[in-house]
């Protein structure tokens, strides 16, 4: 007997990649929504498989899971490490990165999402390459930046060729982890380029594994009335 399941989005993405399964998009209304949402649909256990950046939305479904008793597991992406030929600074937040620029004008690869964009307003006089999944409602209020439109995975080939087409001299960059955006991260080594890294917020406390097979298997082994 299958499982019935349901994908949650946060709704950031205009288009997301389309799954297999029935989807949902937006918010629940905090813990107390998920809550209800857990109750009113029967679900029986959840998985956790959100950027490891969106700290709130993991607290949040870790808090509505042990009030609610629903079992509760997180697919939490591997983080990076620095290796040979490496050459990170890391920082502990967005706004430390900003602060981290110095004052000399550097071109800048700006590979943080959309969200944060805002705080390197404060920082006017470098120039910023930014990657959008979706065009953006307004342009940034950045004096000197290009904006590319495209969704990845990306090939260490072409991320390399875009660090050189642009002229980048510094990457500054999330510590997502995983395979799927590592690529710049290679493309930055190989052209010896400092990077910029931001390291994750703590994440709650909670039953966390590293593989999708390792999800499956916890199912396999919990589940008893099929609703995730």
């Amino acid at each position: 007997m299958g499982l019935r399941a349901t994908f949650s989005y946060a709704g950031r993405v205009v288009n997301p990649i389309a799954q297999p399964l029935p989807t949902r998009t937006g918010g629940f209304g905090g813990a107390a929504g998920l809550i209800d949402y857990l109750k009113d649909h029967s679900v029986t256990h959840l998985i956790d498989a959100t950027n490891p950046f969106a700290a709130q939305i993991s607290r949040n479904a870790v808090a509505a899971c042990a009030a609610a008793g629903v079992p509760l597991i997180a697919l939490a992406r591997p983080p990076w490490t620095p290796g040979p030929g490496d050459r990170w600074t890391r920082v502990p937040d967005v706004a430390e990165a900003a602060r981290s620029l110095g004052s000399t004008p550097r071109r800048i690869f700006l590979a943080i999402g959309r969200t944060e964009i805002s705080v390197f307003e404060a920082k006017p006089h470098h120039h910023y390459l930014l990657r959008f999944v979706d065009a953006a409602k307004e342009r940034p209020a950045l004096p000197h930046h290009d904006i590319i439109i495209d969704r990845g995975p990306f090939a260490e080939t072409a991320e390399r060729d875009l660090l050189e087409k642009h002229r980048i001299d510094l990457l500054v960059s999330r510590n997502s982890g995983g395979e799927g955006a590592r690529a710049k991260i290679d493309a930055a080594r190989g052209l010896g380029l400092p990077i910029l890294m931001i390291d994750r917020p703590d994440a709650p406390q909670r039953h966390e594994v590293g593989t999708i097979e390792e999800v499956l298997d916890w199912i396999a082994h919990s589940v008893t009335d099929r609703g995730v």
